[in-house]
Order: C-alpha cells, then structure tokens, then sequence
C-alpha cells in the first residue's frame, strides 16, 4: 500500500515548561478522522508522561522511551521506537517530544536522514520557553536551552499567565541574538557579510487559554521546517548557510525495511515487596524514580503535603490514591493535579540537580500509603 509521508512534528522545550499539557491540548484538536501518534521520550528510566497524556485510544498513539536522550547511540532508540510506532498506528500525523535534557540538534539530525525523508515529512519545530527563564543562568548558560530555541520554527511563551507580556520583547531580543550569533560563527572569517534566519514566530501560551490561542498554532503547523546545519559544520551555499526543507515523497509501506512488527511492551521488574526503583546521573542531574504494584494505595491528602515538601527542580508522578488516580507535575514549587481515568501501577520520578537521597524519600513515600494484603 503506497502511503503520503507522516507530517512531523517535534515539539521540545527545558524541563518542566509544559511540553506534555501542550500536546494535551494539541491533541485535543486533532480532527476526528485522523489516527495521530505521540513519542514521548524521559530523561528518567521510570516512563510517566504516556500516562500524563491521557493513555491511548483508537485515534491517539503513544509510545514511550525511557532513559534519557533517545538520539544517542546513534539515534537507534528512536528509530527502533519509531517504525514500531508507526507500523502499529499507521499514523496521519506524528508528534515527537524529546526530554528536555536532549540534544534537540541530534534528535533532527536523525529524523532528517535520507532513508527518513521517505517516511517523515518534517513540519514546523516547536519550542516551548518560559520567557522568566532568561533571569536564569542556570538555564540561559545551558547548552541544551540554547539548543532548543535555535531549532525552532516556531517559539510558544509557555506559561504566558504567570507574567507579563512585557517579558517577550527581552525574549523575542534574546531569541534573535542567539541566533544571529550562531549563524556568524558559522560564517568564514574573512567574510563581513552576518547571515540570518527568517524571523521566528512567538506566540503566547497558557493552558488556559486553549481556545484563544491554539487557532494560530495549528494554523502553523504544517508549514515545512527550516533546518540550518549546526555552524561547526556549517554547509554553505553561496556564502549563507543551507536551509533544508523537506519534500514530499511516497513509500510503500509494505516492502520497506524500515518497519518490524510492534514489539512486547517491556514488564516491569518489581522486587519482593512490590517496588521497582531507578536512579539516573548525567547532564548535570540527578533522576530517582519508583513504580509501586498495584496492591499500594497512596492517602491523598499526605501525598500531596509530601510533594510539596520536597526541595526538587522537578517532581512528575502517577499515583493510586483512596480518592482515585491523581496525576503529579510539579517544576519549580509550582503544582498541578489533574484526575485521570485509569492506571496500572503507581509512579513517580523526582529531578534534582543535586544526589537525592533515595531511601529517606522511599520511606516517606511507604509512610503514606497502606498495601493490601500485607
């Protein structure tokens, strides 16, 4: 069966901006008649977010890559994740969302690779920046910040809100600097002459405000993405660097190597006591995660008095309570809940940019929850 390429779309952004409540939301659009797919990839070993969105439907497909940056190794974690999503979903659209502590640049360098322009046409880019970040050196001198507004077609003010409309001019001026800047050093030395991209859309953003501000998103979505190579190896063209798009092509799907049948979801490995526990260390942060059986069953009101006392840049969870399941995103002290209908276990994942001490928080987590049939 010969099938149109999957329009793409990357949606990325630092951590906690709000990645996973705006494709909430942009799913929340799809029209009726369209199969739609999610890639969600964590910088955590302990995969929420699939939950976070809402679980998958006849019409909406996620799939989940834990562990961190899925373009490393070569992009094989990716790539293996996408073909066995789109052989299963045999999507009309694909969203991407990497971690927030990937390397955006090599996530696109993957998914714009000769055999992919026959599979994926590459859309607009999306990045998601809260615009009170750039007070912030511990995010304006991060790479991987800087990395995520330079591959963006299109900026979303994430949090828009929270503060003032002022705050976008430094943004909008910082956003044009840092690509300016990265262009030039890309440029020969002796050449006087500063290359620039087109000027970049920003938005504002606020889950609030979905039926105000989504029209204008979705109406650029489609357009192509703009890729200029990364100016440490910058491509030339005339003296300017090369901006890629890409073409619509065909595939049969049938006969292509690219596609394996969808593989066993992986089990997860609980110890005797129920519990599976993973820790992680790179990029400058610490992750510590535990998946909880189903026999656990968490006394809401002195698990949120316990997440909201504990000192993390970033605390996401899934967890069985007596009043139901309840949904954890927590950056920065600030809190959101949501209900959600349905889960197989309890998790929850704590960011730190410090060691966290994984068995004073284990203890304090088993100090508010009872387990049935122990």
């Amino acid at each position: 069966m010969i099938q149109k390429i999957i329009p793409t779309n990357v949606i990325t952004g630092f951590l906690g901006v709000g990645k996973t409540s705006f494709i909430r939301s942009l799913l929340s659009q799809k029209p009726a008649d369209e199969v739609w797919a999610v890639l969600v990839n964590e910088f955590g070993e302990v995969g929420i977010d699939a939950s976070l969105l809402g679980g998958e439907t006849q019409q909406i497909q996620i799939k989940e890559v834990a562990g961190g940056c899925m373009c490393c190794a070569a992009g094989l974690p990716m790539q293996v994740a996408i073909n066995q999503l789109i052989a299963k979903a045999k999507p009309d659209r694909l969203l991407i969302e990497p971690t927030g502590l990937g390397h955006p640049q090599e996530v696109l360098k993957v998914l714009t690779q000769a055999h992919y322009q026959q599979v994926l046409a590459m859309k607009t880019c999306i990045t998601l920046v809260d615009a009170r970040k750039l007070n912030d050196s511990r995010y304006t001198q991060h790479d991987i910040f800087n990395q995520q507004l330079q591959v963006a077609d299109l900026i979303l003010a994430s949090k828009a809100d929270c503060y003032e409309m002022a705050l976008m001019e430094p943004l909008s001026d910082y956003i044009a600097a840092l690509n300016n800047s990265a262009v030039t050093h890309g440029a020969d030395s002796d050449s006087s002459h500063t290359n620039q991209r087109k000027q970049l859309a920003i938005e504002p953003w606020s889950t609030k405000q979905v039926e105000l501000l989504m029209p204008s998103i979705i109406a650029r979505l489609n357009q192509p993405h703009e890729q200029i190579v990364n100016p440490r190896g910058m491509q030339k063209l005339n003296g300017s660097p090369l901006v890629i798009q890409q073409a619509a092509r065909l595939l049969d799907a049938n006969y292509s190597p690219l596609f394996s049948k969808e593989a066993k979801p992986q089990d997860v490995e609980f110890d005797g006591e129920g519990i599976m526990r993973k820790t992680k260390h790179a990029e400058g942060f610490y992750s510590c995660g535990w998946v909880f059986d189903l026999s656990y069953q968490f006394d809401f009101d002195k698990l949120l008095h316990l997440i909201k006392s504990l000192k993390v840049i970033r605390l996401k969870a899934v967890m069985i309570t007596e009043e139901g399941i309840a949904g954890f995103n927590s950056v920065d002290s600030e809190l959101s809940i949501v209900e959600l209908d349905d889960a197989m276990d309890s998790r929850v994942e704590l960011l730190s940019m410090s060691k966290i001490d994984r068995e004073l928080i284990e203890d304090a987590l088993l100090s508010v929850c009872s387990r049935f049939g122990s």
